[in-house]
């Protein structure tokens, strides 16, 4: 009898798990399904090239859907998983049916955090993770509009880039006391304040919003340190929570995620757990994780599928992120948790710099700003274990490759 693989969500971690299961020999049905009417698609052009019209949605595709065809994949999309019934390895859909499974996967990803602002329902009060919610902003967006920002992180800035592109008029409030503080180092966040300053955003650190103004429609924010900015639009950016909540219904063990070990296995022997949805123990971070990027979805997304075939790969690279803001791009390597100093390699007051993290005198991560190659190198470090000196890292003119 053929079994039947079920992928819950139509996410980064579904698009890579669902082909691996046919690399790794699996000859069953494949399912997907997704509550999103479209075909898994790349969330990090959203708050870029898709805000800004240079891309399509067809363009942002991970797989065009004939590739899913090809490979007898079968993509169900607008429908939700309500429950899944362990017991009896059926799952109970949006549109009543009742669908069983050999081996489940939950790909299930992660939504905007809300606040509880005064205000927030009003219209031209938008939230930023779907396609739709990029259509619903360029359909509220005027000529010269006014935009409140409220959240000064990576998703906040690339979308204050993106509208200002636009001719928008940016506000980005902060409330920690620098943008970038929960992930960077002090030299990143500044770097970034003078690249949004010099390009005409205003931001505002240090303050919250209290309320959020306008009759049926946004006219404004009210910040807590007593500033009134008017605004047409308002854009709320306070980061992501794990969407736990049908696993944890199922009795699966919730640990900052769907908990899962090292194989991306859940304590259930047919339900494993991938991408921004899942923690998992990291062995070379020396703690349980969850990765909010698509590196890390896309890897433990080909060990889920390896354990659902009876096999087992283990997920321990180092993890690896980006952002593009304006003509810059920031590439990310390694983890920063727990760092204790960093060193600056280059002039941060260029464009072309980095900033390397460590503990003691361990390299934890690296910050690299238009700087591919050390971004590479910074990588390939990290995977040997190779910590340099301070006077290796500090010297611009000492190759790091040579430590390789």
């Amino acid at each position: 009898m053929a079994k039947t693989c079920v992928i819950v969500g139509a996410s980064h971690a579904a698009a890579q798990l669902a082909p691996s299961l046919r690399q790794q020999g699996w000859e069953g049905d494949i399912i997907v399904i997704g509550d999103e009417p479209y075909a898994p698609y790349h969330r990090p052009p959203l708050s870029k090239t898709f805000l800004s019209g240079e891309k399509t949605l067809q363009q942002i595709l991970i797989r065009p859907e004939a590739a899913y065809e090809k490979a007898d994949i079968k993509l169900r999309l607008g429908l939700r998983v309500e429950t899944i019934d362990r017991a009896n390895k059926t799952l109970q859909l949006s549109n009543g049916e009742s669908l069983a499974y050999d081996k489940l996967a939950l790909c299930t990803g992660s939504r905007p955090r809300q606040v509880p602002i005064p205000g927030a329902e009003l219209k031209g009060v938008h939230y930023l993770r779907t396609v739709d919610d990029i259509e619903a902003i360029r359909a509220d967006l005027k000529d010269n509009a006014k935009v409140a920002i409220i959240g000064g992180g990576y998703i906040g800035l690339e979308t204050a880039a993106a509208l200002k592109q636009l001719g928008a008029e940016v506000t980005v409030l902060e409330m920690m006391e620098r943008i970038l503080q929960r992930v960077t180092a002090p030299q990143i966040s500044e770097f970034y304040q003078r690249l949004h300053t010099d390009a005409g955003v205003n931001i505002v650190t240090g303050t919250g919003v209290d309320k959020i103004n306008g009759e049926g429609w946004v006219s404004g924010v009210s910040c807590s340190d007593g500033q009134q900015l008017a605004a047409d639009i308002v854009i709320i950016g306070a980061g992501i929570v794990p969407n736990t909540e049908l696993a944890e219904a199922a009795g699966l063990a919730i640990d900052n995620g769907i908990a899962v070990n090292q194989y991306a296995c859940t304590q259930d022997p047919d339900i494993v757990a991938a991408g921004d949805c899942a923690s998992y123990p990291h062995q070379l971070i020396g703690a349980r994780v969850r990765l909010e990027s698509v590196p890390n979805a896309a890897e433990m997304a080909k060990t889920a599928a390896a354990s659902i075939c009876g096999k087992q790969l283990d997920n321990h690279s180092h993890p690896w992120f980006w952002s593009d803001q304006y003509d810059i791009k920031l590439q990310i390597a390694g983890f920063n948790l727990g760092y204790d100093r960093v060193l600056v390699r280059g002039d941060s007051d260029s464009k072309c710099f980095s900033v390397w993290y460590f503990k003691g005198q361990q390299l934890l991560a690296a910050d690299c700003i238009n700087n591919p190659k050390e971004f590479m190198q910074a990588k390939q470090l990290l995977a040997n274990n190779i910590n340099p000196s301070d006077a290796q890292i500090t010297d611009p003119e000492f190759d790091l490759k040579t430590l390789l």
